[in-house]
């Protein structure tokens, strides 16, 4: 009874401030700022360590860990000014990463489509951090699992070095990682998971459903149903049932205020707003013709948007979303209005993409995107840095900053999934490690300054320092990762003592 009174009270004290908010304009600036004052902050003398999940075709879910003992962002930033070619050698072989395996098992019983991963728990005097990661399967099923957000102990290390021994790799496993359960909130694949803050869960899937799940109890909260199209034909290379047509939830995103969500779904060439706080349909953006022939959507093909992110446009801190097709990317302002097209004459298959900032204040964004060709690529959606669209097209396009990957830089395949993690040192430089995973199973932890991604110059440069390579041997999908944090005094003792866990469970409230 008294657990429950504290619930009842947290959600009373929760709901009163939601209603305080509403009296004033939606700022879109405060939960930005919330967010990046939570980034990492590095010290010098100690090593990061950064927790890898994968994703695959093969059903098996896959953690890594990656060890960087030596970071210098102001060495890394200034590298091509001020550094000599041998010295930038013993630098790189200074910063390899050590790579070791963490788990390693079939999680589902078909291939695994997406990842999330939700915020660290609240941090606690004695007590340790934890993450939840969230995993969908063609098998309607979400598994969720919890991740400790520390490295794990000396001690744990010390006792695993006969297992590493005796594999082929290195292995470090956590102790604190366990299973939690499985959703059954869906009744076909799932395509699409978010933690928009670590209280609620948010899953889309083919059944042309977002489901919003309660973290606390795991609790069904809300279902938004999305309209399934009617048949009027199938498209060149989609699949569905006979006399059927291609249906679900492709992607959605939610905005940082928590406030609006928009989806987008197989078989339409629109996007669908929703409010909420009352869980009804907004309002329906259509797709213009004439866009969608600049982005190479034509006559015969779907049309339909596949990913959704938001952002914040470069230098105005403005807040933007991009949505994403099968070979381009088309930019809209707050005003739902397009604002730039993103690849412009790079003509090559799109996968994933997300918005990077490269400074503290947020003001300056970079959109970060994955291809086909085995690049990552960075681009100004700026208003001052878009250029005037070619001959008979109206769109504008969206300036190249950097490339990193491709093969000059050894990568051959596709890059599948990408996270870019954001790091400050201790005099507070900002720069980044990303942790892009390609098709054929290998993972690569690249670092970049905040000082490449600057939109100067005409052509755009290779940026990033590659730290190590991992080869996984298994067909990934997805990927996730976050920097782990360093373990709290005297959380140590208690690694092994999973009754403790409990009681941490009971008190990790939003």
């Amino acid at each position: 009874m008294a657990k429950r009174k504290r619930e009842a009270a947290s959600e009373g004290e929760h709901s009163e401030a939601k209603g305080s908010t509403k009296k004033t304009k939606a700022s879109t600036k405060s939960p930005r700022s919330t967010a990046r004052s939570t980034a990492f902050k590095l010290d010098n003398n100690a090593p990061v360590t950064i927790q890898i999940i994968a994703g695959s075709y093969d059903r098996v879910l896959h953690g890594v860990t990656a060890t960087v003992k030596t970071v210098h962002a102001a060495e890394s930033t200034k590298k091509n000014k001020k550094k000599s070619n041998d010295s930038l050698q013993q630098q790189q072989q200074q910063q390899l990463a050590e790579f070791a395996d963490t788990f390693l098992f079939n999680a589902h019983n078909s291939a695994i489509r997406c990842l999330a991963l939700s915020p660290p728990s609240a941090p606690a005097p004695g007590q340790s951090q934890k993450v939840v990661l969230a995993t969908g399967s063609t098998d309607e099923r979400i598994n969720l699992y919890n991740l400790s957000a520390h490295p794990p102990s000396a001690r744990a290390a010390d006792e695993q070095k006969l297992l590493s021994s005796l594999a082929p790799r290195p292995i470090l496993e956590n102790p604190k990682n366990r299973e939690l359960g499985t959703l059954l909130h869906h009744a076909s694949n799932i395509t699409r998971l978010a933690f928009p803050n670590r209280s609620k869960l948010l899953s889309a899937a083919e059944d042309s459903t977002i489901a919003v799940t309660r973290s606390r109890d795991w609790t069904l909260l809300h279902t938004f149903k999305c309209p399934v199209p009617k048949v009027t034909g199938r498209p060149s290379g989609d699949t569905a049932p006979l006399g059927g047509t291609p249906s679900g939830v492709n992607d959605f995103a939610v905005h940082p205020s928590n406030k609006i969500m928009i989806s987008v779904s197989k078989g339409e060439r629109c996007m669908r707003l929703w409010n909420l706080e009352t869980g009804k349909k907004s309002r329906v953006l259509n797709f213009e013709r004439a866009a969608l022939a600049e982005l190479g959507e034509g006559r015969h093909s779907t049309g339909e948007a596949r990913r959704i992110v938001w952002g914040s446009a470069r230098g105005s801190g403005e807040d933007e979303f991009a949505v994403g097709f099968d070979r381009d990317i088309l930019v809209y302002g707050m005003d739902c209005m397009p604002k730039c097209r993103v690849m412009g004459d790079i003509r090559t298959k799109v996968h994933e993409f997300s918005y990077v900032e490269t400074d503290v204040e947020g003001e300056e964004t970079v959109l970060a995107v994955s291809t086909e060709d085995g690049r990552v690529l960075f681009f100004s959606t700026a208003i001052d840095d878009l250029a005037e669209p070619p001959k008979d097209k109206t769109l504008r396009v969206a300036k190249l900053v950097g490339q990193l990957g491709r093969k000059e830089a050894g990568v051959s395949g596709r890059v599948k999934d990408f996270k870019v993690l954001p790091v400050e040192d201790e005099d507070g430089e900002r720069f980044f490690f990303v942790v892009a995973a390609s098709s054929d199973g290998r993972i690569r932890l690249w670092q970049l300054g905040a000082a490449d991604l600057a939109a100067s110059g005409k052509t755009p440069k290779q940026v990033g320092k590659l730290l190590g390579m991992y080869e996984t041997q298994n067909r990934i999908t997805c990927v996730e990762a976050f920097v782990m944090i360093p373990p709290p005094q005297g959380a140590e003792e208690s690694e092994y003592e999973f009754e403790s866990e409990e009681s941490e469970d009971s008190d990790d409230d939003e």
